[in-house]
């Protein structure tokens, strides 16, 4: 069994490349994270975290180097395969929460099952599995509109592991929170990490939230360093 889910090999990005603008987003970035490890990406904002977690996620391609996903090598693949890869593969979790607001809690976990081929009571069991891991299965009738930010995020949370992801990708994933909820939220999250047994990314500048993950890495000036 191959032990590491994502290796970045040589990740360069460059944006407006041979423009007067030209911006090197990313250089020679590697990365590589094990199963069940959660990786803390500390970057201040527009180093290029986005960026490497879009790469990550296989939402971009980098100019060059390599993307591997449980073992699987991505650059070069079809886009259908890049697609299915990321759907069955990996979870997104943003600063915002994206959920769609004319459904509720429970239906924005169940239709990425649904798309994923997932019978509709076995996806609204997992669902109501997935609330009540974050504590708040009795919130699962409530539209989006109905629901504090904090709930709202770990909906998201739910969302994004709801078909098992072997991979988390997290943006600063409490960053529009209070100092206060936003504890009570990344802990939810780590929980759920934790007992599923996942390995994740989650970008953040808090050194604090940071400190409660088994790795650091520093994103700065588009070059990736440890601690």
């Amino acid at each position: 069994m191959n032990d590491v889910v994502l290796r970045l090999n040589g990740i360069s990005k460059c944006y407006n490349k041979g423009l007067p603008n030209e911006v090197q987003v990313l250089h020679d970035v590697d990365l590589s994270v094990k199963r069940g490890e959660v990786v803390a990406l500390v970057a201040p904002s527009g180093a290029g975290k986005s960026t490497l977690l879009h790469i990550a996620g296989l939402l971009d391609t980098p100019d060059s180097g390599e993307v591997d996903i449980a073992g699987e090598a991505m650059v070069g693949q079809s886009n259908r395969r890049r697609t299915m890869v990321r759907r069955e593969e990996v979870g997104f979790v943003y600063q915002f929460h994206h959920l769609l607001p004319e459904f509720s809690a429970l239906e924005n976990i169940v239709l990425p099952q649904l798309a994923n081929g997932v019978p509709s009571s076995q996806a609204s069991e997992r669902a109501m599995q997935l609330l009540d891991s974050v504590g708040i299965a009795h919130r699962a009738t409530h539209r989006p509109g109905a629901l504090s930010g904090g709930e709202q995020q770990r909906v998201a949370f739910c969302r994004a592991m709801a078909n098992q992801p072997k991979l988390l990708l997290a943006d600063e994933p409490t960053g529009n929170l209070d100092p206060e909820t936003s504890d009570t939220v990344f802990e939810a999250l780590l929980r759920l990490v934790r007992d599923t047994g996942l390995s994740a990314v989650i970008a953040t500048h808090n050194l604090e939230l940071a400190a409660r993950m088994d790795r650091q890495v520093r994103l700065d000036q588009g070059t990736l360093t440890d601690g």
